[in-house]
């Protein structure tokens, strides 16, 4: 019974550094997705949808 419960909690705190891991990496933009983003707000105009102007904001702020 000892060695199921350590390897439940071996298992638990193994998922959750993984999952950290995985997060704290996911999202990173690589340059050539940061230029491409630049000239799409560059470009951007009066008729551009809700999300692009948030994306754009977003983005604006990330720079900072």
């Amino acid at each position: 019974m000892n060695k199921i419960l350590s390897s439940l909690v071996v298992a638990t705190l193994a998922t959750a550094s993984f999952a950290a891991f995985a997060g704290g990496h996911g999202g990173a933009m690589s340059d050539k997705e940061k230029a491409e983003m630049a000239e799409k707000c560059a470009k951007m105009d009066a008729k551009a949808d809700d999300k692009m102007k948030a994306d754009c904001k977003k983005f604006s702020e990330m720079k900072k």
